[in-house]
């Protein structure tokens, strides 16, 4: 039992894990928070370039 107890295999696999879920979690969040302005800046060079921004994208 003690053996069993010990046995770190498998703890970094999770660490990693962990580490990929916390840097989704900040890129959602970012992407939420910055995406009205990122939209704005295409919207903005697409006008300057004289195309056409569609409507409701």
């Amino acid at each position: 039992m003690m053996k069993f107890l010990k046995d770190e295999n498998g703890q970094g696999m999770v660490e990693y894990g962990l580490i990929i879920a916390l840097v989704a979690i900040i890129a959602i969040a970012g992407l939420k928070f910055l995406g009205p302005a990122v939209k704005g800046m295409f919207d903005s060079a697409t006008t300057e370039l004289g195309g056409t921004v569609p409507s409701g994208e």
